[in-house]
């Protein structure tokens, strides 16, 4: 029998899970999410139409890959500054002034390795174990895994259903539970899965109750491109002072069809530019320089790019819309906001298992509701970022399994 590693590892070609060192209780219980659990099912099926994950089927165009191409070959390839270039983060500074009415200093601003990356390195600022960390659901499921891979502890607020088939938020419940003790507010407008979005008075509501109650608000802002009345969905910045714990996280992902560049970006208060470019040491130490060259030309060539992506999901979310709303079992509203149909199905209590079944008997993929937290169970989630011919199909394989 061979001698057992001096480190404490495994033996070559043994599980990990039979080492005979723990790993942390966070680690330990924390679960695959359900949205991936579906999407494997369909990674060795061709005929699949995968709608399950938040990104359409356009490649990033061509104005932004080349300048990325460019600094590659130019060796732009070492060590780059840990919170972005200068140039990178006076681009942002310049994009996010129309946007927010304001050009926030670019002191302010933190490139980081993705959205997720963002919101990891926001936590890891803040989040004391044992934190409670309030969460507006239905929600992303990856900011509620990261709360507690981090110690804390997320408690999630659910959405009320509106009569038109959307999502309302019930402030009176929020100061409820704010009151009890919290760490910060996470909140995503517009929302992903629901499309639920805050407008001027909502935010200033909001807002006005992490003041009260001394808590850091965290603003997930991915999709604040898309929206389908406004060229921007309305922001908490513009109405936070700059020292304020108002915290803002956004994604190159979306907007610029540009989800496997994995760049994003964090507005927050001037004071906590030096903590961020501590952190970003200790986990990344920065961007990629040559891929910060295509971000930037995404934030200066990219505004008519954007309009044509957020007409494409006006267009998806219409069609999906009037191809589900006449089927008795399904109930939805069109969406203000992102790019996803978040609807419920009569008679679906299992939303993981019916999401599964639809993978198996119709060929398409869907997010189950369940994986979004306790308002979700009964839903599914499609995303809609697609051409209309790819959705048109959808629809007609789904149909029958809805009706």
């Amino acid at each position: 029998m061979p001698d057992k590693p001096l480190d404490g590892s495994a033996p070559h070609g043994a599980a990990a899970h039979n080492s005979p060192l723990p790993l942390r209780p966070e680690v330990e219980t924390l679960e695959e999410s359900q949205i991936v659990e579906v999407w494997k099912l369909g990674f060795e099926r061709d005929d699949v139409i995968g709608l399950w994950v938040g990104e359409g089927d356009a490649p990033t165009p061509d104005f932004i890959s080349e300048p990325a191409i460019e600094a590659l070959r130019s060796g732009q390839t070492f060590y780059s500054m840990k919170r972005g270039l200068p140039e990178m983060r006076r681009a942002l500074a310049d994009y996010s002034a129309p946007l927010y009415g304001t050009r926030p200093d670019e002191e302010r601003i933190t490139l980081t390795q993705s959205g997720m990356n963002a919101m990891i390195v926001v936590l890891q600022a803040f989040l004391r174990p044992g934190d409670r960390v309030a969460i507006v659901s239905p929600i992303w499921p990856n900011i509620v895994s990261a709360v507690r891979l981090l110690g804390g502890e997320p408690v999630q607020l659910s959405l009320d259903h509106a009569p038109d088939g959307g999502f309302r938020l019930d402030m009176n419940k929020l100061e409820d539970l704010l009151k009890t003790g919290v760490r910060a507010l996470f909140v995503a407008t517009p929302g992903n899965p629901t499309g639920w979005m805050l407008e001027d008075d909502g935010l200033a509501e909001v807002l006005n109750l992490t003041r009260k109650y001394g808590v850091w608000l965290l603003a997930d802002e991915v999709y604040n491109r898309f929206t389908y009345e406004w060229s921007s969905a309305p922001s908490f910045l513009s109405l936070a002072e700059p020292e304020e714990p108002v915290i803002a996280v956004n994604s190159f992902s979306k907007a610029w069809a540009m989800t496997g560049w994995r760049l994003g970006w964090i507005v927050h208060p001037p004071a906590l530019g030096d903590v961020f470019d501590k952190i970003i040491e200790f986990n990344t130490s920065g961007p990629q320089a040559f891929l910060q060259h295509g971000a930037i030309a995404a934030l200066e060539q990219g505004e008519g790019f954007v309009k044509e992506m957020v007409e494409r999901c006006r267009r998806g979310r219409d069609l999906i819309y009037q191809g589900l709303s006449d089927l008795p079992r399904v109930t939805l509203a069109n969406p203000p906001g992102a790019f996803y149909s978040f609807f419920k199905v009569e008679g679906v209590e299992e939303s993981l298992a019916f999401a599964k079944r639809l993978v198996h008997e119709a060929g398409v993929g869907l997010a189950p509701g369940s994986a979004f937290g306790p308002g979700g169970e009964g839903h599914l989630r499609l995303c809609f970022a697609s051409s209309e011919a790819r959705l048109s199909t959808a629809l007609e394989r789904m149909r029958p399994l809805l009706s």
